[in-house]
C-alpha cells in the first residue's frame, strides 16, 4: 500500500497538483485510544488501586481500631473504596470516558495516602511527638492537582477520597481530628485554586492551607497553648516547632503542586488553567505570522475568541479553551491568506477560479490548519477544534455559483449550442468540508462564532433586531444540518449562547455618535468642548419604546447643532 501510495504522489506531483509531502498526523494512534477507553484497563485500575488501599490498610493496622481484626479493616476499606467507585462514574461520566484521567484521579489518591502513611511511619521510627503524624500531612496535595488539572468538581471528590481512606491509616484516637482536618484544608486549596490561571493563586492556596492546619492544630489541642507560660522554654520550643511544621508543610504543598504540575500534563495529557494562559500569548510564532500576513483573519479570530469566551462562561464551559483555540482555529489560512475575503485587496483570486476550484482552495484550511498545528505541537483541544470548527458543512457561496453555471451550461445545450458532454459535474460533496462535526461543548460554541462573526460583516446599519435575527438563523441552520448533534450543547445553552452573541455583538456593532464637522464653531453651556456636548446629548437621548421592534436599541442620537438651538432658546427665554 505504501509503494502505491508513493506512485500516485509522485504522478501528482509532476502534475503540478501536489506538493510531493505527507500531511502530518496526530502521534496518538488506535491502539493508544483504544486502550484509554478500554473498560479492561479501567477495571485493572481500580483492582490495583483497592490492592494498595489494602496493603496501607494491612500496614497501619497495629495503631488503628483494626489492631486484632486487620482483614476487617480491610474489608471495611473495599466496601467504602466500591462506594466512592460509584459515586465517581455517577457524578464525573466525562471524566471516566478517558483512563488516563482515571489513573490520574486515582493514582493520585494513592501517592496522597502513600504520604500519609509515610508520615506516620517516619514519626514513630523517631520517636517525634504523636501530634506531628497530623500536622506534617500535607492535606491539600492530591485536591489540589485534581481540581487544577480536571476541574473543581473533581478536585472536591478528591478531597472526600482522601479524608475517608486516610481514617484507615491513622490512630483511632485521631481518626475526627484527621477527618476534619483533611475537609476544610483540602475544600480551601480547591476552591482557592478554581479556574487558577496564574502560579502564585498555588502558593497561596498552600499559605491557606497552613493556616487552616495551624488554626486547627490549636483547636483540637496538637499545638498546646496552656503549657507556655507554665513549662518553660521547652514548652515554647515545641510549640514553634509543631506551629512551624504545620504551616511549612501547607506552604511547602504549593510549592510540590506547582512543581509537579507540567509534568503530569505531559504524561496524562490535560491542561492545566495555566498553561492555557500561557497558549493565549499573542506573541505566538503562528499568531506574529497571521498578524503580518493575513490581518483580516487575525482580526477576526480575535472577535471570535470574545464572542466564544463570553458564550462558554455564560453556560459554564471551559471560557479559557474557547478563547486560545479561537486565535488559532483559521491557522491553515495562513497558506493562501488572499484566497479569504477578510485578507482580499481590490483584486478576487477567485474570479479567475471555477467554482469547484475555489471550494477545494477554502475547504483545504482545515486540513492545512491541522497541519501546522501538529507541526507546532499546539494542544490536542485547539487541533480537535481547528478540526472540527467548520463540520462537515457546506461551503454554500461556491456551491449556489456552481449550481448557476450549471444552469446556464444547461441553457446553452437547450439552446443546441453546446453539447451534453460540456455539462459540468455537480456533487455536493465536494463542496463540503471534510468534518468531523463539533464533538465538544467548546467546539460547537467556536463553530457558532465563527460562522455569526464572519455573517455580521454584511449586515448594513445593524441593529439589534437584525442581530438577533442573523444568530437566530445561523443556529437554526446549524441545528438543522446536524452540525450540532455531536457537541452536547443542550437547547437551553444554545439559548443562553444566542443571547451571549448578541449581547457581544450589539457592543460591537453599536452606532457612533455623529461628531460635528471641523470648522463649524459649537459651544455648549458653560464652555464646553464639541465632544462632551455629544457624550452629553447620548446620555440625554431617549430610549426607544418599551415592547417594539426595537426594544434595546440604541438610544437616540440628538445632533449638537440642536443642543446649540435649544442653549439659546433658553437662554433668550430666562433674560
Amino acid at each position: 500500500m505504501g509503494l502505491f501510495d508513493f506512485i500516485r504522489r509522485r504522478r501528482l506531483t509532476q502534475k503540478g497538483l501536489s506538493s510531493g509531502k505527507k500531511r502530518r498526523t496526530q502521534t496518538d494512534g488506535l491502539v493508544a485510544s483504544t486502550l484509554d477507553r478500554s473498560h479492561v484497563v479501567r477495571f485493572g485500575i481500580y483492582a490495583v488501586f483497592g490492592a494498595l488501599l489494602s496493603v496501607m490498610v494491612l500496614l497501619s493496622s497495629g495503631s488503628t481500631g483494626f489492631r486484632d481484626l486487620p482483614a476487617q479493616g480491610i474489608l471495611v476499606a473495599l466496601v467504602v473504596l466500591a462506594m466512592m467507585l460509584a459515586v465517581f462514574h455517577l457524578s464525573h461520566p466525562e471524566v471516566v470516558k478517558r483512563n488516563g484521567n482515571v489513573l490520574l484521579v486515582f493514582g493520585g489518591i494513592a501517592a496522597h495516602l502513600a504520604v500519609v502513611r509515610g508520615v506516620a511511619a517516619v514519626v514513630e521510627l523517631n520517636g517525634f511527638d504523636a501530634s506531628l503524624k497530623l500536622l506534617l500531612i500535607p492535606f491539600a496535595l492530591a485536591p489540589m492537582i485534581h481540581g487544577v488539572l480536571l476541574g473543581q468538581q473533581v478536585g472536591i471528590y478528591s478531597v472526600g477520597a482522601v479524608s475517608l481512606f486516610g481514617c484507615f491509616l491513622v490512630p483511632q484516637e485521631s481518626m475526627l481530628t484527621y477527618l476534619v482536618m483533611s475537609l476544610v484544608g483540602g475544600l480551601s486549596a480547591v476552591f482557592i485554586t478554581r479556574q487558577v490561571r496564574k502560579r502564585g493563586r498555588l502558593l497561596r492556596a498552600g499559605l491557606a492551607v497552613g493556616a487552616v492546619a495551624l488554626v486547627l492544630g490549636y483547636v483540637f489541642d496538637l499545638i498546646a497553648v496552656g503549657p507556655l507560660f507554665s513549662e518553660g522554654m521547652g514548652a515554647w520550643k515545641l510549640f514553634g516547632i509543631k506551629s512551624g511544621s504545620a504551616f511549612i508543610t501547607g506552604v511547602a504543598t504549593g510549592m510540590v503542586v506547582s512543581a509537579l504540575l507540567p509534568l503530569l500534563e505531559g504524561v496524562f495529557a490535560v491542561t492545566s488553567g495555566i498553561s492555557w494562559l500561557e497558549l493565549s500569548d499573542l506573541n505566538h510564532k503562528l499568531l506574529r505570522r497571521m498578524q503580518l500576513e493575513a490581518p483580516g483573519t487575525f482580526h477576526h479570530s480575535l472577535v471570535v475568541a470574545s464572542l466564544s469566551e463570553a458564550a462558554a462562561e455564560a453556560i459554564g464551559a471551559d471560557a479559557m479553551v474557547c478563547r486560545v483555540s479561537s486565535y488559532f482555529h483559521d491557522i491553515g489560512k495562513l497558506n493562501k491568506p488572499d484566497y479569504f475575503v477578510e485578507n482580499q485587496g481590490d483584486e478576487n483570486p477567485h474570479d479567475s477560479l471555477t467554482p469547484t476550484m475555489s471550494a477545494l482552495i477554502i475547504v483545504a484550511h482545515v486540513k492545512d490548519g491541522v497541519d501546522m498545528a501538529i507541526k507546532h505541537k499546539l494542544n490536542p483541544r485547539v487541533i480537535d477544534v481547528i478540526r472540527e470548527h467548520h463540520g462537515d458543512s457546506l461551503v454554500y457561496y461556491f456551491y449556489r455559483k456552481a449550481q448557476e453555471k450549471l444552469k446556464e451550461a444547461q441553457k446553452r445545450v437547450d439552446e443546441g449550442s453546446e453539447s451534453t458532454d460540456d455539462l459540468p459535474e455537480l456533487d455536493e460533496n465536494n463542496f463540503r468540508y471534510p468534518g468531523p462535526r463539533p464533538r465538544s461543548k467548546e467546539s460547537g460554541i467556536i463553530s457558532l462564532a465563527d460562522a455569526v462573526e464572519s455573517a455580521s460583516r454584511s449586515l448594513q446599519k445593524p441593529t439589534p433586531q437584525k442581530i438577533r435575527t442573523l444568530i437566530n438563523d445561523i443556529v437554526f441552520n446549524r441545528i438543522k444540518d446536524g452540525q450540532l448533534n455531536d457537541c452536547g450543547l443542550t437547547l437551553s445553552e444554545l439559548n443562553q449562547v444566542r443571547a451571549s452573541f448578541s449581547k457581544t455583538l450589539r457592543s460591537m456593532l453599536h452606532s457612533r455618535i455623529e461628531y460635528p464637522k471641523q470648522g463649524k464653531k459649537t459651544e455648549t453651556k458653560g464652555g464646553a468642548a464639541p465632544e462632551e456636548a455629544t457624550e452629553a446629548a447620548a446620555e440625554k437621548a431617549p430610549a426607544g419604546k418599551a415592547g417594539g421592534k426595537e426594544d434595546d436599541a440604541a438610544a437616540k442620537v440628538v445632533p449638537v447643532e440642536e443642543l446649540e438651538r435649544q442653549r439659546k432658546k433658553k437662554a433668550a427665554g430666562q433674560s
